[in-house]
């Protein structure tokens, strides 16, 4: 009887433990993905940081910033933070190589059901396919933050 008391308060303090970590990524993850989708058709803009016009780094750091989280500026400085995800969850950021350069020129996050939000410079904010003809074929990675 004592070893199964033991055991259930191992378990319990574990897990008061490791969920607040768990709800506060999920947190900071759906908040970034609010926060992005708050700003659905707002116009590109090159090097654009701020609602008034983004591009596709500039809505992410906007996005996880407003969720608490500070990410560098660019496409491909963020490509060097977080951790490699192949099995994608919603808030994971997806990197893209759109022309010829060593690390990622594009990002978005990816929101579910193989869709992930971004700033496009032929629309602005808007949702994308993973799937889409465009995309796929210059998907590079993943990385969840």
């Amino acid at each position: 009887m004592l070893k199964k008391f033991l055991a259930v308060l191992l378990m319990t303090t574990m897990l008061t433990t490791i969920l607040p970590g768990m709800s506060e990524a999920a947190s900071y993850h759906t908040k970034a993905i609010s926060v992005a989708k708050a700003n659905m058709g707002v116009k590109y803009k090159w090097g654009g940081i701020t609602p008034a016009g983004f591009d596709c780094s500039g809505l992410v750091k906007y996005s996880y910033g407003k969720a608490g989280k500070v990410l560098p500026r660019t496409a491909g400085e963020m490509w060097g933070k977080g951790k490699r995800v192949y099995s994608l969850q919603p808030g994971d950021l997806v990197f893209y190589k759109t022309y010829a350069s060593a690390k990622p020129t594009h990002v978005g996050i990816y929101i579910g059901n193989g869709k992930f939000i971004h700033s496009a410079s032929s629309k602005g904010v808007s949702i994308a396919y993973l799937s889409n003809s465009y995309w796929k074929p210059r998907y590079v990675g993943a990385k969840r933050i």
